[in-house]
């Protein structure tokens, strides 16, 4: 449990008195300015409570406290104030940067109990996030295992469309955010209301009728209401809702690091889309970027070669012929897996997941699988 407390003032003596009534109270640091504490806080951090004097030279409370909470948005953030700063810290209070103000002169009785009411804070913050991320991961599991049973070739592809966003978004130099990978990855949970037929017809890469197209390009509404239950998600659906959009980046910075995260996302998702369409039908990798060159989605000039770096793209494969006990997890079939008496269980090109292993042990179990069969190996 997270017990370290920061107290930053730019007078010595305080600092000093600081120190020896928090010792043994909990684990405590000091620094003598918002710089030295930010240094600190990057080197050996995080702390649960950052305490921090309002009036200090180059760098005041509230300024310093701000850049805190970009850095360690968990981390309870006091300041302790004089009345002369009363009305700016009054004011970064209701900006919603700072826990709870303290003035000065402040009893040692005072200091001690907030301390104390900031690390309670900190650990239902802590328990708070957690929950919810256990939350989260366990319900995004449960809907790719539901797709996984229901459409391994769709569920395939959701894995190959978050490698290519998150390798996307690393070529392009963006910052990191855990949605766009993940919406890649929930992107086509919406294809377990679709006909079997129409996936049937996706998968094979068969020409839609204007209805089946209609039908299977309604399949990102679908994960949005799906989505619209989860906490913390509204991002992700957002993106995922998008995904067959026409993309409207005219009004937008050249530079892809000044868009906000569902706009970057949408346009890291679609890519890896569109690009995952032509590679899945045979076209290389150059050749595939050639005609995202050439299409209608116009894609920022970054974009298209940031693709061509992209490791994934660039992996071979070996076709083997492998029995259902030589079958791993990472392997592709290279042809459809049928039953002995020809009846289709899995389509060519589905990719072999934990959830699709389960689901062939059981199958083998039953009716039955036609073996051996070929699959593509990396290599």
């Amino acid at each position: 449990m997270n017990q370290r407390v920061l107290f930053v003032d730019d007078e010595p003596k305080i600092l000093e008195g600081i120190e020896r009534t928090f010792r043994k109270q909990v684990e405590l640091q000091t620094a003598s300015s918002g710089a030295e504490a930010l240094r600190l806080i990057g080197e050996s951090g995080p702390f649960a409570v950052v305490i921090s004097d309002m009036r200090m030279p180059a760098m005041n409370g509230a300024q310093f406290l701000a850049k805190v909470r970009e850095q360690e948005p968990d981390t309870v953030r006091m300041i302790l104030s004089g009345h002369a700063d009363l009305e700016a810290t009054i004011a970064a209070v209701n900006e919603g940067h700072i826990y709870r103000f303290l003035t000065k002169p402040c009893p040692t009785e005072r200091l001690l109990a907030a301390v104390e009411d900031g690390l309670n804070q900190h650990r239902l913050l802590t328990a708070e996030k957690v929950l919810l991320e256990q939350t989260l991961s366990g319900a995004v599991k449960m809907l790719i295992e539901i797709l996984g049973m229901l459409s391994p070739a769709a569920s395939s592809r959701a894995a190959r469309l978050q490698r290519y966003t998150i390798e996307l978004s690393e070529a392009l130099g963006l910052a990191s955010h855990w949605e766009w990978g993940l919406a890649a990855f929930v992107s086509q949970i919406g294809c377990v209301a679709l006909p079997k037929e129409v996936l049937f017809k996706v998968e094979a890469c068969q020409t839609l009728s204007d209805e089946e197209k209609g039908l299977y390009e309604s399949h990102p509404e679908v994960a949005s209401r799906l989505l619209a239950a989860i906490p913390r998600l509204e991002d992700v659906a957002a993106i995922v809702t998008a995904q067959f959009r026409s993309l409207n980046n005219s009004d937008l910075p050249d530079d892809l690091r000044q868009w906000d995260i569902r706009k970057a996302g949408e346009l890291l998702l679609r890519a890896a889309i569109e690009y995952d369409r032509l590679v899945s039908r045979g076209a290389s990798r150059e050749s595939a970027i050639n005609a995202l060159r050439r299409s209608t989605v116009r894609f920022p000039s970054t974009v298209l070669k940031a693709l061509g770096r992209l490791s994934t793209a660039a992996k071979g494969t070996m076709v083997r012929q492998v029995r259902l006990a030589d079958l791993t997890v990472g392997m592709t079939l290279d042809e459809d897996l049928v039953s002995p008496k020809g009846i289709r269980l899995v389509p060519s090109g589905a990719e072999v997941t934990t959830t699709l292993m389960i689901r062939l042990t059981s199958i083998a179990g039953g009716v039955g699988i036609a073996e051996p069969f070929r699959v593509r190996v990396a290599h």
